[in-house]
């Protein structure tokens, strides 16, 4: 009887055992599974905060390049696909002027294409007079191109250039004396030979230029004054001569290798002092232009034409010679191939 008795009790403490037993799996269980439940709910919503996020940032994208694309093409006009090979850049140097009336107005005192082949990364320089009679663009008004920029600034300059050569300008770039003298000195000079003594001075034009001839290390001044010399039998048709000397000079003065110590202090310069329509969205595609620049010696041309028998002041533009020299610098089959 007391056997019976004892394996009754141990039936029953096992059945209560195996009973607290079962209450602690299923409450583990309902614990995993409200765990299970936070993780499913805290991975749901933050999917759903990051699908809420990347649409917002998408169409803040959007909106922030349709308002570049409306800017480009305010600043530019529209771009022709045929100009698709390559990167054409506008540069403008600035000269403070006067106007009719005498007073301050800031005018195109050089005014030079820059055009990269984007296979070849070769580069091609056209030179145009800033006394290069147009008619302005959208008007029936006609005058020297170098007035432009005091009339509609980088963007009407820009339109003009594109009607003038008939191409497309990707973007441009506007300096004055100061910032390039400023540019020159930070990438420590340039080495030119300068090929007759050169001395003018005009003391209500502030303008004082002194440089021996022969060859010569010059720094951010004397590279302006190099530039902005004309007193000579050439006028200013010697003025541009030099400018396509001195670009070319400044191109290979470039590629050197210590040049790429100084891109801190240039892009600097450039950020703070120069106006450019390029903007973020253009900086990846700029650089790597930049980056595949060939050590091929850049071509230079003058935009052909001949001083007006009326007045030599202005350039009157040999449109059949000029033509003829842009359809051989932009071949209606693309740019080269070539590296």
């Amino acid at each position: 009887m007391d056997k019976i008795n004892v394996t009754q009790q141990n039936i029953k403490h096992k059945r209560k055992l195996l009973a607290q037993r079962r209450r602690r799996a299923r409450l583990r269980l309902l614990i995993l599974l409200l765990f299970l439940g936070v993780v499913v709910t805290g991975v749901l919503f933050a999917g759903y905060a990051l699908v809420s996020l990347g649409s917002r940032l998408n169409q803040e994208y959007q909106t922030m390049y349709e308002g570049y694309t409306q800017r480009q093409q305010a600043r530019r006009g529209t771009i022709d696909p045929r100009f698709d090979g390559y990167t054409n850049v506008l540069i403008m140097g600035l000269d403070e002027g006067v106007d009719m009336d005498g007073s301050p107005e800031k005018k195109a005192d050089g005014i030079v294409v820059a055009s990269f082949e984007n296979n070849s990364g070769r580069l091609r320089f056209i030179h145009i007079p800033q006394d290069t009679w147009v008619n302005v663009t959208g008007s029936k008004e006609q005058t020297k191109i170098k007035y432009l920029y005091a009339m509609g600034g980088a963007p009407m300059m820009t339109r003009q250039v594109n009607a003038l050569l008939g191409i497309s300008i990707h973007q441009y770039i506007v300096l004055d004396m100061a910032v390039f003298s400023e540019l020159i000195d930070a990438i420590d000079g340039v080495d030119i030979y300068v090929e007759e003594d050169m001395n003018y001075d005009d003391a209500e034009g502030n303008i004082s230029i002194h440089l021996p001839q022969g060859y010569q290390h010059l720094n951010g001044q004397q590279a302006q004054q190099y530039l902005r010399y004309r007193s000579d039998d050439l006028d200013d048709l010697g003025r541009m001569q030099r400018q396509q000397r001195f670009c070319k000079a400044l191109y290979q003065n470039l590629l050197q290798f210590k040049t790429l110590t100084k891109l801190p202090t240039i892009a600097e310069i450039i950020k703070q002092r120069v106006e450019t329509s390029a903007e973020i969205f253009d900086s990846v595609y700029l650089a790597n232009t930049l980056r595949h620049l060939s050590s091929v010696p850049p071509e230079s041309i003058i935009l052909p034409g001949a001083p007006a028998a009326d007045d030599p002041s202005i350039w009157v533009l040999d449109d059949a010679a000029a033509a003829q020299r842009i359809q051989e610098l932009f071949p209606a089959e693309g740019p080269s191939e070539e590296k």
